[in-house]
């Protein structure tokens, strides 16, 4: 079973940065697994923020993210971090982790079967 937990949320001023972290534990093998971060404000659907493929770890980023947002994939540890830098009050909002298992990975929440429970980013002005 596919387990994932996300954690690293906070409150931070406009401007800032926090580093989430998604650890995934349970019996599949991490490897061949797609993992998605998604973001859920208050009253708005959930959306896709960047996902890294399995295998060759390619990252792909929502527009509003790129050059702010950056993926990173710590194996031996069952881990995705996403760093999160110049963050602006748009980007308050819990934060999920999810897993797929193909090589590839989306920015379609409807693609993931496993989903963690979220954290929560406070961006303050």
């Amino acid at each position: 079973e596919v387990q994932l937990q996300a954690s690293g949320g906070g409150v931070v001023q406009a401007g800032g940065s926090l580093r989430l972290s998604c650890a995934a534990s349970g019996g599949f093998t991490f490897d061949d697994y797609g993992i998605g971060w998604f973001r859920q404000a208050p009253g708005k659907e959930r959306e896709g923020v960047a996902c890294i493929s399995a295998g060759e770890n390619v990252a792909h980023y929502e527009n509003s993210v790129k050059g702010r947002f950056a993926l990173s994939k710590n194996s031996a540890k069952k881990t995705v971090s996403l760093q999160m830098n110049n963050l602006g009050v748009e980007d308050t909002a819990v934060y999920y982790c999810s897993a797929q298992g193909f090589s590839n990975c989306s920015l379609d929440r409807d693609w993931y079967d496993y989903w963690g429970r979220g954290t929560q980013v406070t961006v303050s002005s």
